[in-house]
């Protein structure tokens, strides 16, 4: 699924929202929050402001940055890009809209954009927390303690990561081969 949305992009700003949801598990609203400036291309992390104001560092995977930076370099916005002596920097907002005057992009304006992308692949239900639930799964069908995916997605509650992994029966089984015998 995710990939037939990546291949049918068009804006270098959806294919790099399209990595930064599927790579990191950070929920919309932290997203949308995001300035350029709180990027580290370096480390391949940001720190976001989750839920009660509480801020944690997710990670992103090196497609991710290599679209993140492609889609910065491409902004109209930024008019340090065409002129090298100007005032402004443009929007500090790590994703705006396609259209000047290119504001900060807002929660609504990316669910429209991904169900959009969605229906060009012939898929009705996509939504961006889809996303975070999809990487949550794969990273515990993967083996990663449930403490750290906990950290990962900003979880006060254990029980509330153990809602997003759902558990691959198959993996139950060869879990119970290698554990318990």
């Amino acid at each position: 699924e995710l990939e037939k949305m990546r291949d049918n992009c068009t804006e270098l700003r959806d294919l790099a929202i399209i990595d930064m949801l599927a790579s990191t598990g950070m929920r919309i609203g932290e997203m949308v929050l995001l300035n350029k400036a709180d990027i580290n291309f370096n480390e391949r992390e940001c720190v976001v402001f989750g839920k009660g104001d509480k801020e944690r560092i997710v990670y992103f995977d090196a497609r991710t940055k290599i679209h993140l930076q492609n889609y910065i370099n491409s902004r109209t916005d930024d008019n340090t890009a065409l002129f090298v002596n100007s005032r402004s920097d443009g929007n500090p907002a790590l994703f705006v809209t396609l259209d000047a005057p290119h504001d900060r992009l807002k929660i609504s304006g990316v669910e429209v954009r991904l169900r959009t992308l969605g229906r060009c692949v012939n898929l009705t239900k996509i939504h961006p927390h889809k996303f975070r639930r999809t990487l949550a799964t794969m990273a515990i069908d993967k083996g990663m303690p449930i403490e750290q995916l906990q950290q990962l997605l900003g979880h006060k509650r254990i029980d509330t990561t153990l809602q997003y992994a759902m558990v691959k029966q198959s993996n139950v089984k060869q879990a119970h081969r290698k554990y318990i015998g």
